[in-house]
């Protein structure tokens, strides 16, 4: 059985989720619940008129930042954009909800989950970053950062490779800034081309664990861009 979250601020043992994955089902979107989540590895990802599902899946998708490949190509496109940080999150959040995903219907970022990460951005700990061409919003991705690691959540781009250009100068920042590694969270064909690797579902909450107890939320640093 899976446990229902009642009004009491807590979560099973994400080591215990289901074997799909699913830690737990119910609760709320609430800043302090959704913290509280990413620190021990849990995620929220459902669809509408579902009741909100909890993960943890195992194997779990990371990206060791010195692990990126990045291709000859792309290096060469990063000049044909201009990236920025936190300029445009509510936009780029829209942008990702409403990005055509193959083989999917509708969009797991829903009103409400719009509304609970926009707080959380207020609050200082989701982030973004937006791609630019020519003054105008071309692509980009957002995510969550607790402790070292950065979470991603979400991508899209208007123009090819700009999600990519996004990312790539994302993790350039996320090396000087300290970060230990990237959250990819479920595996894709896509993140693995780019040096995404998985691993168990233990390995990755014990890494998360200590950079988690080493370092404060506030390590996001823009003060040097």
């Amino acid at each position: 059985m899976i446990p229902k979250l009642t009004y009491h601020l807590s979560f099973p043992n994400p080591a215990d989720a289901s074997k799909e994955g699913i830690v737990a089902y119910g609760g709320d979107l609430s800043p302090s619940r959704l913290m509280m989540a990413y620190r021990l590895g849990i995620f929220p990802w459902y669809s509408k008129g579902d009741p909100i599902l909890w993960w943890s899946p195992d194997p779990r998708l990371i990206l060791e930042l010195d692990e990126f490949k990045i291709s000859r190509s792309l290096r060469k496109k990063i000049p044909q954009f201009e990236v920025r940080f936190d300029s445009a999150f509510s936009q780029v959040i829209r942008e990702c909800s409403a990005a055509p995903r193959r083989g999917q219907k509708g969009s797991w970022i829903l009103p409400e989950m719009i509304e609970a990460y926009e707080t959380l951005h207020a609050l200082g700990y989701a982030h973004s970053v937006e791609a630019y061409q020519n003054g105008m919003l071309v692509g980009g991705l957002y995510g969550v950062s607790v402790g070292r690691v950065f979470c991603g959540e979400s991508m899209f781009a208007k123009v090819s490779d700009a999600s990519k250009v996004a990312f790539a100068v994302l993790i350039e920042h996320l090396r000087s800034w300290g970060y230990s590694f990237i959250d990819c969270q479920v595996p894709t064909n896509h993140l693995k081309s780019l040096g995404a690797k998985e691993v168990s579902r233990e390995h990755f909450l014990e890494r998360l664990k200590k950079t988690v107890e080493q370092i404060d939320e506030n390590h996001w640093n823009l003060s040097n861009i």
